[in-house]
């Protein structure tokens, strides 16, 4: 019986640190930088993050945005200083028709942040243009997609990973108790005679 709450402790301390979130950064070590917010313009980069704060303050959002009719504040923060010298437009277009939702005219944001707050009405994918206007030489245009109208749902990698644990538990369940094999056992021979 020992033996068993020490294994139950260990499993319990095990799935708590596999669920802090927090564990699971990379601490930017290279070659692993897989933030998704970032969008590469010419060599430089721009950081993208929308916040909700009528429904979730302080709450971070990229390419999935869970709520429609709510301002929704959306904020391009250049990586370095390069693109603050140049001149740079900004468009959203609700997808797939194309139809233009927002536009900023081409400046040059020398404080390298460029904020705008818009409510889309619409669940639907949107695409971010970005327009990189040089100087001399060819304009630079990237793009960005997310979805807004999802609600807050949880990841895929969230449901598989509780998905994985619930069998786990149910497993171990399985092995260490008499009553509840046998309940499994009848419910997997019902189901086989399907």
């Amino acid at each position: 019986m020992n033996i068993r709450k020490s294994f139950s402790g260990v499993l319990l301390v095990v799935v708590g640190l596999l669920l802090s979130t927090s564990l699971w950064a990379h601490g930017g070590a290279a070659g692993t930088d897989t933030d998704q917010c970032k969008i590469e313009i010419d060599g430089e980069w721009v950081h993208y993050t929308a916040y909700q704060p009528f429904i979730a303050p302080g709450e971070e959002y990229c390419s999935s945005i869970p709520e429609i009719n709510t301002p929704t504040n959306l904020v391009f923060d250049y990586i370095g200083t390069k693109l603050r010298g140049v001149q740079m437009e900004y468009e959203i277009t609700k997808e797939p028709e194309g139809n233009r939702i927002l536009f900023k005219e081409a400046a040059k944001h020398t404080s390298g942040t460029v904020n705008t707050t818009h409510s889309f009405t619409e669940a639907s994918r949107y695409l971010i243009h970005l327009k990189l206007i040089p100087d001399t030489g060819k304009p630079t245009d990237v793009h960005l997609g997310f979805t807004i109208g999802s609600g807050a749902g949880m990841s895929l990698a969230s449901l598989a990973m509780y998905a994985f644990f619930l069998f786990a538990g149910l497993y171990i369940l399985y092995l260490s108790n008499a009553g509840f094999k046998e309940f499994a056992d009848k419910l997997l021979g019902k189901a086989k005679e399907l």
